[in-house]
């Protein structure tokens, strides 16, 4: 199929089913050198060049990216790119036929697709990534976060950088992290909580990218999510005010939580990325009248953590990634009486590592 402008071509059937394109569309079809604003921002280790056609699409990146510590991973950062396009609106009469393509390029890609389509395309290689929103996908904008834009952002700073992506938590002190990890409903993100409201140093609640030889641990320490069930545990009468006072998101599963902007307060965002010194599994049983804190074998931490992180198992850093981990330690952590009662936990075995 040819693309090339000319009477018969596809091209021009295109353009003549759509009025709204302009009529250098045949000496640019895929809008490859048209310019758009930008924005630079450092994140996750790298330096990405967001561009958009769209205002709006570049408040979400700064919603998201903005006032962050500016993590480094190497001497010199990649300088990653992600184009961001908002697709053309289509009409709203009904059609006898399918909508013709739209054009698009980006990360050394050229591409087309129908005006209500959302997609992300990666290329690693060229470190650089195309995102197209259609309006409708805009009007939900913690979706259109969530799934496109940090979709392509955190592919490509671990694809880039070689990164262990794992799913989990992080907090440290003084320089020493401890990555939280655990089945859904073991209560990381409560423990990330607690820990954060009680000074530590937060890196992440949910994704946290870690250098496979040296055991650097960065993340996106911009929001975190919170049930409004889990505000009953905090001590502290201005901390549930602060956190109700939030916006509220709601996950595709329906669970409704508070997103709280951690760039906007008080809280300790970690200014550098913590080495590992400890990894810690969060289990959903009690710890009774039994120690909190059990230590495992270095067989069971490589067991347990390949089952909890499928994905990350299956890259190829993993195997230098799990030689490492074998030099820290690595725990069992049940639930106390009160989640301050983890923190305490966490505090001594962050602080043991100091000596």
């Amino acid at each position: 199929m040819s693309y090339v402008g000319g009477p018969g071509t596809e091209l021009e059937g295109m353009t003549r089913q759509n009025d709204s394109i302009p009529p250098d569309l045949f000496a640019d079809p895929f809008w490859e050198h048209a310019s758009h604003p930008g924005k630079r921002l450092q994140v996750l280790g790298g330096r990405f060049e967001f561009e958009s056609n769209s205002r709006d699409l570049l408040r979400l990146v700064e919603s998201a990216y903005a006032d962050l510590p500016r993590h480094r991973l190497s001497a010199t950062p990649p300088r990653l790119r992600v184009r961001l396009l908002l697709t053309p609106a289509g009409p709203a009469r009904k059609r006898s036929e399918p909508p013709p393509l739209a054009m698009f390029s980006g990360a050394g890609l050229l591409g087309g697709a129908t005006a209500s389509s959302n997609f992300v395309v990666l290329s690693p290689g060229q470190r650089a990534a195309l995102v197209a929103v259609s309006p409708e996908m805009l009007r939900f904008p913690y979706h259109t976060r969530y799934e496109l834009i940090e979709f392509a952002v955190f592919t490509l700073a671990a694809r880039s950088q070689g990164l262990v992506p794992l799913h989990g938590a992080c907090v440290s002190r003084g320089g020493r992290g401890v990555l939280l990890v655990g089945a859904s409903g073991s209560g990381k993100s409560t423990a990330a909580l607690h820990c954060l409201l009680e000074g530590f140093d937060f890196v992440s609640e949910d994704s946290v990218f870690v250098t496979p030889d040296t055991l650097l641990a960065t993340g996106v320490a911009n929001f975190l999510h919170v049930r409004s069930d889990s505000l009953r545990w905090l001590v502290r009468a201005r901390d549930r005010e602060r956190m109700r006072k939030s916006p509220v998101i709601q996950r595709r599963s329906g669970v409704r939580k508070f997103e709280v902007d951690l760039r906007r307060g008080d809280y300790r965002l970690a200014a550098a990325p913590p080495r590992l010194t400890a990894i810690v599994f969060l289990a959903a049983q009690s710890a009774g009248a039994g120690p909190q804190l059990t230590a495992l074998s270095k067989s069971s931490l490589r067991g347990k953590l390949a089952t909890l992180q499928p994905y990350a198992a299956n890259q190829p850093q993993w195997t230098t990634f799990t030689k490492s981990i074998a030099s820290i330690d690595a725990f069992e952590l049940r639930r106390g009486r009160h989640p301050l009662e983890t923190v305490e936990t966490l505090r001594e075995l962050l602080d043991s590592r100091a000596r």
